[in-house]
């Protein structure tokens, strides 16, 4: 039997993919509300899949999906994501996890992708997989790429209206190193303070209105 954590701020979406899950014989054996107690929970468990959400307070999914890997590299994640853009699922996989999946996707793909990501199979979601092709068709290049990892983790948490001593304390750094973040931030995407930023996110879907 498959064993999981799942990660979401949110009980009744937890609860429904405990039911999800259990239906198809997968066994949820913990659950986290932060990526901060995902992360002090999972040495005790090793679960076979850790479900991450990716908009949560406090440090975030995809620091928290950062932080398992470096505590275990052999982790396997699989990311749920209410986002639809770009620059999500490419920082996700390339932080290390094996899946990327759209919370608008059908019931039985999450079924599917924690069983690929448990088999050490990769998983990237249909509709994401398009978009992303698409895009790189296309040319569409999201400003966002052309952050650093930690620069991406203070954008998103500034766009969304934290503050610096807030993101120093979610992503363990010090209030002056996030200050010199936040200037490479404006300089890359020409934004000239926090409400420009937060338009730049909303723009290309990194964060929801």
């Amino acid at each position: 039997m498959i064993r999981v954590m799942l990660v979401d701020d949110h009980a009744l979406v937890r609860m429904g993919f405990r039911m999800l899950l259990a239906d198809a014989g997968i066994e949820v054996v913990a659950e986290a509300d932060t990526g901060e107690q995902a992360c002090a929970d999972y040495p005790k468990l090793k679960p076979d899949v850790v479900v991450m959400d990716l908009s949560m307070p406090g440090m975030g999914g995809l620091e928290a999906v950062r932080r398992l890997l470096a505590q275990d590299p052999k982790a396997r994640v699989l990311v749920l994501s209410a986002h639809e853009d770009t620059a999500h699922p490419r920082r996700v996989m390339q932080a290390g996890a094996l899946g990327y999946l759209t919370k608008r996707g059908a019931p039985e793909a999450l079924i599917a992708a924690v069983t690929a990501v448990a088999e050490h199979r990769p998983y990237v979601d249909a509709q994401t997989a398009q978009v992303l092709a698409l895009a790189q068709m296309k040319g569409d290049t999201n400003p966002a790429e052309a952050l650093s990892e930690r620069e991406f983790s203070v954008f998103i948490q500034l766009a969304r209206g934290l503050t610096v001593a807030q993101i120093a304390a979610n992503l363990n750094l010090s209030p002056s190193t996030v200050g010199t973040h936040l200037y490479h931030v404006k300089q890359k995407l020409g934004a000239g303070n926090q409400s420009e930023l937060t338009l730049v996110a909303l723009h290309w879907g990194l964060i929801q209105a």
